[in-house]
């Protein structure tokens, strides 16, 4: 299950991770806690400085302008395999975590119980003028909440949820003494699944994040963490909780990598190329 703060934002973050689970089998749930309607309206704004616009762009209102995002979400949403979405509508300007909202997404975290929930890195835990970092700390307290329902007082038993991983910790590190262990400790390799992810990024046309855009962020950014994580593409994730193993553990990518030659590796593919804006 994703909680993320607008629309666009469980595909440019995760969606390539979102379907490579999808692809294994996995029942994959969005939830997005606000409409979107303000945020990035670049097909409108766009628009309006135009001599000749566009009448019925330019008359477009609050609800022609969500509905718009709502249908581009869905459409990115079958790409990458998402089993279902649901949005809650608030504010898109959120800046502080009201209790409606905590309930609404408790609620929706004990209908689904899922195992994994994925949601963006705080960038100040205390501070919430930023939407992304109040959406955070809003599926933080749901999380708590529901891992404390009661079945005879509010008719659902509670929810553990089993991990929460955090979307890119904003920095770019490659080891744990890098920035005196913080990092991000987890890579998920996207590149078996890039052209979904692609395709998914050109359906937000109206906020301007489809053709050059698109490219540009999975170049920069899954690119880069793709070159710390020794492949092609790759999206990054901070773990929450510990983990308990057996065994320490060793991946098959780490036991496969070639640090003489990982380089050529994942540098072999051209996204304006082979991804065409047309």
């Amino acid at each position: 299950m994703t909680i993320y703060a607008h629309p666009a934002d469980t595909i440019t973050n995760c969606g390539g991770t979102l379907a490579r689970h999808a692809e294994a089998g996995d029942e994959v749930v969005a939830l997005i806690l606000t409409h979107g309607g303000r945020i990035h309206p670049n097909k409108y704004a766009e628009e309006w400085r135009k001599d000749d616009p566009d009448a019925e762009i330019v008359r477009a209102d609050t609800a022609a302008i969500i509905a718009n995002k709502k249908a581009e979400l869905e459409r990115a949403a079958e790409i990458v395999g998402i089993t279902r979405v649901h949005t809650l509508d608030h504010d898109d300007e959120l800046a502080a975590v009201p209790e409606d909202l905590v309930d609404q997404t408790a609620e929706l975290i004990a209908r689904e119980s899922p195992d994994v929930i994925i949601c963006d890195y705080p960038l100040n835990a205390a501070q919430t003028a930023n939407t992304h970092t109040t959406a955070t700390m809003a599926a933080l307290a749901a999380i708590g909440r529901a891992a404390r329902l009661l079945k005879n007082l509010d008719g659902t038993a509670e929810v553990n949820v089993r991990q929460v991983f955090f979307t890119s910790y904003p920095v770019f590190v490659t080891d744990a003494l890098s920035l005196h262990g913080s990092r991000n400790d987890l890579y998920i390799d996207i590149t078996p699944v890039i052209a979904k992810k692609v395709a998914a990024m050109d359906c937000f046309a109206s906020q301007g994040y489809d053709g050059l855009f698109a490219r540009k962020l999975i170049e920069s950014n899954n690119g880069e963490h793709g070159r710390v994580a020794g492949v092609n593409f790759a999206e990054a994730y901070v773990r929450c909780y510990n983990e308990t193993r057996s065994l320490l553990p060793l991946t098959d990518a780490a036991l496969a990598a070639d640090p003489l030659t990982r380089h050529v590796g994942y540098s072999q593919i051209n996204l304006r190329a082979d991804f065409p804006t047309g």
